[in-house]
């Protein structure tokens, strides 16, 4: 997907008045697919899917810029509940908040065990942002009837309330171009944020635009507004974008950003390394004033992994701009 028509126009006017525009840089040169970050007393934390042996990856920075992956290093090492089929290959997406009691909750997808396995979503205690996290016995959120689920991000709202919002995997069940709905979901949770409180409510899907998804959803607050980001399109493929979509209250209804102000990330918008190839999976930090996604490391498709990328970002007026 080519560069928007108002990314090139800002582009060229920042080349003849001499200024440099935001753009993301590269902060994980290795495979960290799906990040998550979160902020702590010293420093950032990041946590992404499954790779190099373990079941969920964390890196640390001090300043936001720089980053370290800590080797070996799992915060979900198990024992998985029973329900998980036990290979850390299926763990994806991970997300870590933090309670009022200062209890870290880890959000995971994993794959079910038995027969027609699907992705499904469980939560995770631990009193150390790094871990060792302790599993929750049963599933978060669950229906293999449409597919499973995944992509669970956690989000406080200024009250106090804790949710999470997931995607429902139907594009599991896909068979050529009968594209099942995939829409995220907005699952409110009692004050231990692990357990579902009611029923959840559907924020938004795919449409015709979106290809045969959605998925990967973040949720901040800023200005009284609700931004809901995801990313469309397949993963693996140079389509993948981040999309964001608005609200004026958690429940919605919301209202997806057309061009030219979306989608924010798309294969071709610069970095410091390059363009960028695949940009998707992103995660706002809590203030609203960054976000963590991942690309292809070279730039152009699955060959080398997908590294992390960071950008600061400027939201206000129901719109979101990299800074």
């Amino acid at each position: 997907m080519a560069p928007s028509l108002s990314k090139l126009c800002l582009l060229a006017l920042s080349l003849v008045f001499g200024t440099a525009l935001g753009e993301p840089w590269k902060a994980i040169d290795a495979d960290f697919a799906d990040p998550s970050i979160i902020k702590t007393g010293d420093g950032y934390y990041a946590f992404a899917t499954n790779s190099h042996g373990v079941n969920t990856q964390i890196a640390h920075s001090a300043d936001f810029k720089t980053w370290k992956v800590l080797d070996g290093q799992d915060a979900l090492p198990g024992p998985l509940p029973s329900w998980v089929n036990g290979s850390h290959s299926q763990i994806w997406a991970p997300d870590v908040i933090q309670r009022n009691d200062g209890i870290f909750v880890l959000y995971y997808s994993a794959a079910t065990s038995g027969p027609k396995s699907k992705h499904c979503i469980g939560a995770a205690t631990s009193s150390s942002v790094i871990g060792p996290y302790s599993p929750e016995k049963d599933v978060l959120a669950c229906d293999k009837s449409k597919g499973g689920a995944i992509d669970a991000a956690g989000f406080k709202d200024d009250d106090g309330t804790y949710y999470v919002v997931y995607k429902v995997d139907g594009n599991s069940l896909n068979q050529g171009s009968n594209y099942h709905p995939t829409p995220i979901m907005l699952q409110k949770l009692k004050s231990d944020a692990v357990t579902p409180d009611g029923d959840a409510v559907q924020l938004i899907d795919r449409s015709d635009a979106d290809g045969p998804l959605v998925e990967a959803p973040s949720l901040v607050k800023s200005g009284g507004q609700y931004y809901l980001s995801f990313s469309s399109n397949w993963y693996n493929t140079l389509k993948y974008d981040v999309s964001y979509a608005v609200a004026s209250a958690v429940t919605g209804p919301y209202t997806k950003v057309l061009a030219p102000d979306a989608p924010l990330l798309v294969s071709g918008d610069g970095s410091n390394v390059g363009p960028l190839g695949g940009p998707g999976g992103s995660d706002f930090r809590e203030d609203g004033s960054a976000i963590a996604f991942h690309a292809f490391n070279n730039g152009k498709d699955m060959g080398k992994g997908r590294g992390m990328w960071v950008a600061n970002i400027k939201i206000g007026g129901g719109r979101i701009s990299i800074e």
